[in-house]
């Protein structure tokens, strides 16, 4: 048996610390993708709202949409597992076998941070001590209860569930559940989340996670054991090179491993050089008649250019530090072939319409 008891005190808020450069990478990494994450979800109320709008309120709605996708993309915090740590207050022997339960006395102050808030336990010897992470939980959940948080772990959590819910690919609706229900320091939100990653990295479905905030942790993941093999597969076979190099000095940072760090740098040259180019009449003319080429072919020549930084450094990656080296260079192959197929008919389009 326990019995709780409340005072009111006052704590500041806890900071919170992100790698700027390991988040930039994986925001990159998990692409804004607008029809994906707006896309139709189960609702039991389903309205469609039809306007008349300008050109102009049509571009500001569209900026509004990106703010909106950048907001849903926020990912879920990577921190350490946090260990119990219990430090005894006092000890009280005269109090000792006073009551046949312990006595919980929390600070219930309103906008206090939950990991702030000061949680202690009296126990039946007299001592008094801190709360653990457990109880500290189930004590904010109590006085401050978080929407569709449940005090006991959801059955969906036990392994037999769980392992029902990966096999039909519900890795979306596991995680996000896990994201409500734990906090990014507990052992089974870590626990969990590893499962999930595991069974899509042996399934080879990362795209169910694209453009969903859970890729980048999953990417995280995977950079941080060194098992990014398949998802650089993935990458290539999709046509998304940057993304692939994006992941491969994520998994170099994380460990440690020396690379030549100019790679994003020069392919934001690239990007930046093709976007940056003045146009008059005649450029505008010709831009649209290379649009339509590009279109027949599916890549302008900048993206070739990219291309190639990218498969260079990718090939490196290939013959030093990945796993399964034939896999990876049987597509690396394939890509070329294709790439080149669809260069030389490019380049005969751009001659035929005389486009230099």
């Amino acid at each position: 048996m326990v019995r709780i008891l409340h005072i009111w005190l006052y704590k500041d808020p806890a900071p919170k610390f992100i790698d700027a450069e390991t988040q930039k990478l994986l925001k990159s990494i998990t692409r804004l993708q607008l029809d994906k994450i707006f896309r139709n979800r189960p609702n039991p109320i389903n309205t469609v709202e039809y306007k008349f709008m300008t050109t102009e309120e049509i571009e500001n709605e569209v900026k509004k949409a990106f703010t909106k996708a950048r907001e849903l993309l926020q990912m879920p915090p990577i921190v350490q597992v946090e260990q119990a740590n219990c430090q005894v207050i006092s000890k009280d022997p005269g109090l000792d076998s006073y009551s046949n339960c312990k006595y919980v006395i929390t600070d219930i102050t309103y906008g206090v941070n939950d990991s702030e808030r000061t949680i202690v336990v009296r126990q039946t010897d007299g001592t008094l001590e801190t709360a653990d992470p457990k109880l500290r939980k189930r004590i904010n959940q109590i006085y401050f209860p978080l929407q569709n948080r449940h005090i006991r772990d959801p059955r969906m959590f036990e392994e037999e569930n769980l392992r029902g819910c990966l096999d039909r690919h519900e890795y979306e609706f596991v995680l996000d559940r896990m994201c409500i229900q734990f906090e990014p320091f507990e052992q089974k939100f870590h626990e969990i989340s590893s499962k999930v990653y595991l069974h899509i990295n042996e399934t080879k479905e990362f795209d169910i996670l694209r453009s969903t905030r859970h890729f980048g942790p999953m990417s995280f993941f995977l950079a941080w054991h060194k098992m990014i093999d398949d998802l650089v597969i993935d990458m290539i076979k999709r046509d998304y090179l940057t993304n692939a190099v994006e992941v491969i000095c994520l998994m170099y940072n994380l460990n440690g491993i020396e690379y030549d760090k100019g790679i994003l740098k020069q392919l934001e040259q690239f990007t930046s050089s093709f976007e940056s180019r003045e146009e008059n009449g005649f450029a505008i003319a010709k831009k649209g008649l290379e649009k339509e080429l590009n279109e027949t072919v599916g890549k302008s020549i900048e993206q070739f250019k990219i291309d190639e930084a990218s498969l260079e450094f990718i090939d490196a990656f290939c013959k030093s530090h990945a796993i399964k080296k034939i896999q990876l260079t049987l597509c690396l192959q394939m890509y070329k072939e294709g790439n080149e197929e669809k260069k030389r008919l490019l380049e005969g389009l751009r001659k035929a319409h005389g486009v230099s």
